[in-house]
Protein backbone atom coordinates (compact mmCIF):
# COMPACT_ATOMS: atom_id res chain seq x y z
CA UNK A 1 0.00 0.00 0.00
CA UNK A 2 1.08 3.80 -0.64
CA UNK A 3 0.21 6.76 0.41
CA UNK A 4 -1.61 8.84 -2.01
CA UNK A 5 1.00 11.84 -1.42
CA UNK A 6 3.58 9.29 -2.36
CA UNK A 7 2.25 8.86 -6.20
CA UNK A 8 4.42 9.59 -8.97
CA UNK A 9 4.33 9.69 -12.34
CA UNK A 10 4.61 5.83 -14.22
CA UNK A 11 3.55 3.62 -11.58
CA UNK A 12 0.70 1.21 -11.39
CA UNK A 13 -1.88 1.68 -8.29
CA UNK A 14 -5.43 -0.97 -8.39
CA UNK A 15 -8.75 0.88 -7.56
CA UNK A 16 -11.71 -0.89 -7.32
CA UNK A 17 -10.02 -4.46 -9.19
CA UNK A 18 -9.19 -2.62 -11.90
CA UNK A 19 -5.18 -1.47 -12.84
CA UNK A 20 -4.59 2.53 -13.77
CA UNK A 21 -1.06 4.04 -14.95
CA UNK A 22 -0.38 7.71 -13.15
CA UNK A 23 -0.06 9.59 -16.54
CA UNK A 24 -0.08 12.62 -14.26
CA UNK A 25 -0.47 14.57 -10.56
CA UNK A 26 -0.79 17.19 -8.46
CA UNK A 27 -0.85 17.89 -4.91
CA UNK A 28 -3.40 20.33 -4.17
CA UNK A 29 -4.04 22.51 -0.76
CA UNK A 30 -6.64 25.28 -1.21
CA UNK A 31 -6.75 27.65 1.67
CA UNK A 32 -7.88 26.05 4.86
CA UNK A 33 -8.99 22.62 3.51
CA UNK A 34 -6.72 19.52 3.71
CA UNK A 35 -4.47 18.47 1.00
CA UNK A 36 -5.34 16.57 -1.70
CA UNK A 37 -4.32 14.83 -4.77
CA UNK A 38 -5.47 15.45 -8.28
CA UNK A 39 -4.30 12.79 -10.35
CA UNK A 40 -4.90 12.18 -14.31
CA UNK A 41 -5.03 8.20 -14.63
CA UNK A 42 -5.13 5.65 -17.45
CA UNK A 43 -7.16 2.63 -17.51
CA UNK A 44 -4.73 -0.37 -18.78
CA UNK A 45 -7.99 -2.62 -19.59
CA UNK A 46 -10.08 -0.27 -21.43
CA UNK A 47 -7.49 2.82 -22.58
CA UNK A 48 -9.28 5.64 -21.22
CA UNK A 49 -7.96 8.51 -19.59
CA UNK A 50 -9.88 9.61 -16.19
CA UNK A 51 -9.43 11.94 -13.37
CA UNK A 52 -9.44 11.36 -9.91
CA UNK A 53 -8.88 12.83 -6.61
CA UNK A 54 -7.31 10.98 -3.63
CA UNK A 55 -7.46 12.58 -0.05
CA UNK A 56 -3.72 13.12 1.45
CA UNK A 57 -5.02 10.31 3.97
CA UNK A 58 -5.96 7.51 1.33
CA UNK A 59 -3.99 4.38 1.07
CA UNK A 60 -3.70 3.06 -3.04
CA UNK A 61 -2.59 -0.64 -3.50
CA UNK A 62 0.70 0.06 -6.01
CA UNK A 63 1.17 -2.98 -8.29
CA UNK A 64 4.88 -4.24 -9.22
CA UNK A 65 4.98 -4.81 -12.93
CA UNK A 66 7.46 -7.40 -15.14
CA UNK A 67 9.63 -5.59 -16.85
CA UNK A 68 11.01 -7.89 -19.65
CA UNK A 69 13.32 -6.99 -22.59
CA UNK A 70 11.89 -7.44 -25.88
CA UNK A 71 12.92 -7.42 -29.77
CA UNK A 72 9.61 -6.52 -32.25
CA UNK A 73 9.80 -9.48 -34.59
CA UNK A 74 6.60 -9.76 -37.15
CA UNK A 75 3.02 -8.75 -37.23
CA UNK A 76 0.30 -11.54 -37.76
CA UNK A 77 -3.03 -9.64 -38.68
CA UNK A 78 -4.25 -7.48 -35.95
CA UNK A 79 -1.24 -9.23 -33.35
CA UNK A 80 2.31 -8.23 -33.12
CA UNK A 81 4.99 -10.60 -32.23
CA UNK A 82 7.99 -9.70 -29.74
CA UNK A 83 10.46 -12.34 -28.39
CA UNK A 84 12.26 -12.13 -25.16
CA UNK A 85 15.57 -11.39 -25.60
CA UNK A 86 17.01 -13.82 -22.69
CA UNK A 87 15.02 -17.08 -23.07
CA UNK A 88 13.70 -16.34 -26.72
CA UNK A 89 9.70 -16.96 -25.60
CA UNK A 90 7.41 -15.38 -28.29
CA UNK A 91 4.39 -13.83 -27.06
CA UNK A 92 1.78 -12.17 -29.35
CA UNK A 93 0.10 -8.68 -28.36
CA UNK A 94 -2.69 -7.09 -29.81
CA UNK A 95 -3.17 -4.25 -31.01
CA UNK A 96 -4.46 -2.18 -28.31
CA UNK A 97 -1.58 -3.00 -26.15
CA UNK A 98 1.22 -1.77 -29.56
CA UNK A 99 -0.78 0.89 -31.07
CA UNK A 100 0.74 3.90 -29.83
CA UNK A 101 4.32 2.76 -30.05
CA UNK A 102 3.36 1.50 -33.95
CA UNK A 103 5.28 4.64 -35.02
CA UNK A 104 8.17 3.94 -33.92
CA UNK A 105 8.61 0.45 -34.37
CA UNK A 106 10.06 -1.29 -36.82
CA UNK A 107 11.58 -4.80 -37.05
CA UNK A 108 14.25 -6.00 -34.27
CA UNK A 109 13.40 -2.69 -32.50
CA UNK A 110 14.20 -3.45 -28.90
CA UNK A 111 11.41 -2.46 -26.37
CA UNK A 112 10.47 -3.26 -23.02
CA UNK A 113 7.11 -4.53 -21.69
CA UNK A 114 5.42 -4.60 -18.90
CA UNK A 115 3.50 -7.87 -17.65
CA UNK A 116 1.68 -8.25 -14.74
CA UNK A 117 0.22 -11.84 -14.01
CA UNK A 118 1.84 -13.06 -17.15
CA UNK A 119 -0.23 -10.22 -19.75
CA UNK A 120 1.12 -7.97 -21.19
CA UNK A 121 0.06 -4.02 -19.84
CA UNK A 122 2.04 -1.57 -22.25
CA UNK A 123 5.31 -0.68 -24.06
CA UNK A 124 8.17 1.12 -22.80
CA UNK A 125 10.29 2.82 -25.97
CA UNK A 126 14.18 4.00 -25.70
CA UNK A 127 13.76 7.51 -25.76
CA UNK A 128 14.78 7.64 -29.06
CA UNK A 129 14.74 5.88 -32.55
CA UNK A 130 15.99 5.71 -35.70
CA UNK A 131 13.85 5.98 -38.87
CA UNK A 132 14.82 6.03 -42.61
CA UNK A 133 13.27 9.10 -44.36
CA UNK A 134 11.31 7.79 -47.03
CA UNK A 135 9.77 10.45 -48.54
CA UNK A 136 10.45 14.98 -48.27
CA UNK A 137 11.27 17.41 -50.49
CA UNK A 138 14.64 17.40 -51.60
CA UNK A 139 17.45 19.70 -50.55
CA UNK A 140 19.34 22.37 -51.93
CA UNK A 141 23.10 23.60 -51.65
CA UNK A 142 23.61 25.90 -48.99
CA UNK A 143 19.92 24.49 -46.39
CA UNK A 144 22.40 23.97 -44.03
CA UNK A 145 22.96 27.23 -42.41
CA UNK A 146 19.07 28.54 -41.62
CA UNK A 147 16.62 27.06 -39.05
CA UNK A 148 14.14 26.37 -41.15
CA UNK A 149 12.40 22.92 -41.49
CA UNK A 150 10.22 21.01 -44.19
CA UNK A 151 8.06 17.78 -43.67
CA UNK A 152 9.38 14.37 -43.78
CA UNK A 153 7.59 11.00 -44.05
CA UNK A 154 9.64 7.88 -42.16
CA UNK A 155 9.42 4.42 -43.12
CA UNK A 156 6.70 4.00 -40.45
CA UNK A 157 4.87 6.67 -41.58
CA UNK A 158 5.66 8.91 -38.79
CA UNK A 159 5.99 12.21 -40.28
CA UNK A 160 8.20 14.87 -38.71
CA UNK A 161 9.64 18.29 -39.06
CA UNK A 162 13.02 17.97 -40.66
CA UNK A 163 16.16 20.14 -41.44
CA UNK A 164 15.95 21.22 -45.43
CA UNK A 165 19.56 19.49 -45.52
CA UNK A 166 17.74 15.92 -44.64
CA UNK A 167 17.21 14.32 -47.93
CA UNK A 168 15.28 11.05 -49.17
CA UNK A 169 17.00 7.44 -47.83
CA UNK A 170 19.38 9.16 -44.98
CA UNK A 171 18.23 7.90 -41.17
CA UNK A 172 17.18 10.43 -38.76
CA UNK A 173 17.02 10.31 -34.91
CA UNK A 174 13.79 10.89 -33.68
CA UNK A 175 12.56 11.36 -29.97
CA UNK A 176 9.84 9.41 -28.81
CA UNK A 177 8.57 11.55 -25.82
CA UNK A 178 8.38 14.36 -28.21
CA UNK A 179 7.80 13.14 -31.52
CA UNK A 180 10.76 15.32 -33.00
CA UNK A 181 13.92 15.45 -34.84
CA UNK A 182 16.75 15.02 -33.20
CA UNK A 183 20.04 14.59 -35.58
CA UNK A 184 21.15 12.66 -38.14
CA UNK A 185 22.82 8.81 -38.00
Amino acid sequence: MVSATEIKRGIVIKIDSELYLVVDYQHVTPGNWRGMVQAKLKSLKQGSVVQKRFRSTDKLENIFLDYRNMEYLYREGDNYCFMDTENYEQVLLPKEVVEDALQYLVLNSQVRIAFYESKALSIELPTSVTLKVVETDPGKKGDTVTNVYKTAKLETGLIVKVPLFINNGEMVKVDTRTCEFIGRE
